[in-house]
């Protein structure tokens, strides 16, 4: 008879193992970095009210048109956050934050939603870092915030990244309306030769035609006007600061003119980083600057940029560097023999832990060498070992797992602490290890 259980729901993943230890590696580094460069973290809720998204990030696109999880509770229609920006903006203003002075620099992380069809690196449920900069519209903020996203993913040891850059100019009349006419006129000489969608876009999205991933496409877009060509000259002037900043920062950034991003909001700097081992869903994330959102959505007008990057996609780009990531070593395993030996690990292991040290023991009354197999498979750095006799004598064993039978030593009871914090100091950095020998021997 076939025991039934649930599954997971398509688009959702399960993170264990390997995976899990990228994702805490990703999160544990994010905070420590982002605080370096003055972003204090910030939470907001899961779903908003589906307003907020229809309005910042554009009616006609394909997220808002196809791909939001919408649901109506009451009277309020809400949606679950397909992105991130437009809920820190919303916090932004509804909580006055401009207003406390200092630092306007926000970053977050979480879970987010959109209704695609399920891909390696592409789910229906996934996660983002992101980072917001709100209140200059400084140029070098520009190339700082690309830099800064390039920088993490390389701390975190994702190299090979292709960096692309692009403006789409502003809404000054001589800006990106004059660049949107110049597009219209040219594609209409032969938009029958593109993909239905993109037939869709002409009338609707029109920019996003040039980000098309249908290689006839894209062929026929490389000979359209280019966004900077057509910028007016502030615009023109504040992507030259953009270009040199990052040039001395000593970013290689490739100029792509298809480069748009696929939300209404943006203006002038685009970027988007991608990597070459992802395969045709290559984009780690990207960002760039919103300065008319906050006015949109109900606030003064305030400049802003951003950046977001995919978890999933980070962990699929570490997974080709550092094969299977091996999880933390534990640095104490406690063994023992007996139920009054067992009682007294126990507490030794509190005490342990207190001490800020990792520690764990057998709790299914396993023999000594299976509790051995059990250290040795968590990469336990040392083992406790205390038995009836040991207990008696006010004595723990302490041995040192990478120094086979020669490394033990039978401790007082009360030196214990001190002794184990020497040899974890003693002990090499990385000293974590994929496998050894089974312990196979007597016990000592």
């Amino acid at each position: 008879m076939t025991t039934a259980f649930y599954r997971r729901i398509e688009g959702t993943s399960d993170f264990h193992g390997p995976e899990a230890v990228r994702y805490d590696r990703i999160m544990a580094h994010a905070a420590e970095f982002f605080g370096r460069y003055g972003y204090r973290h910030v939470q907001t809720p899961v779903f908003e009210t589906t307003e907020l998204f229809a309005r910042s990030i554009g009616d006609a696109t394909d997220i808002v048109e196809k791909e939001m999880y919408t649901f109506q509770p009451g009277s309020e229609s809400v949606t679950l956050r397909p992105e991130g920006t437009a809920a820190v903006v919303r916090a932004f203003l509804q909580n006055h934050w401009a207003a406390t002075g200092g630092g306007q620099k926000f970053w977050y992380a979480g879970p987010f939603f959109r209704r695609e069809r399920p891909q390696k690196g592409r789910l229906r449920q996934f996660h983002q870092l992101g980072a917001e900069a709100m209140g200059s519209g400084d140029p070098l903020l520009d190339a700082e915030t690309v830099y800064m996203g390039l920088t993490l993913l390389s701390e975190l040891g994702i190299t090979r990244t292709l960096t692309r850059l692009n403006t789409i100019g502003c809404l000054a009349p001589g800006c990106r309306p004059q660049y949107r006419e110049r597009l219209r006129q040219a594609l209409s000489l032969d938009m029958e030769k593109y993909c239905p969608v993109c037939q869709k876009r002409f009338h609707r999205n029109l920019l996003r035609i040039l980000d098309c991933k249908n290689p006839k496409c894209r062929e026929l877009a490389s000979h359209l006007p280019k966004s900077h060509e057509c910028l007016c000259g502030a615009c023109e002037a504040h992507f030259a600061v953009v270009r040199e900043a990052l040039t001395a920062l000593g970013v290689d950034a490739r100029l792509d003119a298809t480069l748009v991003r696929g939300l209404d909001y943006y203006a002038r700097t685009v970027f988007e980083f991608t990597h070459e081992a992802l395969g045709a869903q290559d984009a780690l994330g990207g960002g760039g600057r919103y300065d008319g959102l906050v006015k949109e959505i109900g606030g003064p007008d305030t400049p802003a940029i951003g950046l977001a990057l995919g978890i999933e996609r980070m962990m699929l780009a570490l997974e080709t560097v550092d094969g299977c990531a091996c999880e933390p070593p534990l640095q104490i395993f406690g063994i023992s023999l007996g139920d009054g030996p067992r009682r007294a690990m126990v507490g030794m292991l509190a005490r342990l832990r207190q001490a800020g040290l990792s520690a764990d023991m057998d709790y299914e009354g396993r023999s000594f060498k299976a509790q051995m197999r059990v250290a040795n498979k968590r990469g336990a750095l040392f083992c406790l070992i205390l038995g009836e006799d040991e207990l008696g004598r006010g004595e723990i064993v302490l041995k040192d797992m990478r120094e086979g039978a020669e490394g033990q030593i039978s401790l007082p009871l009360g030196d214990l602490m001190g002794a184990l914090l020497g040899a974890l100091r003693a002990a090499p950095a990385g000293a974590a290890k994929l496998s050894c020998p089974a312990a196979e021997g007597a016990r000592p």
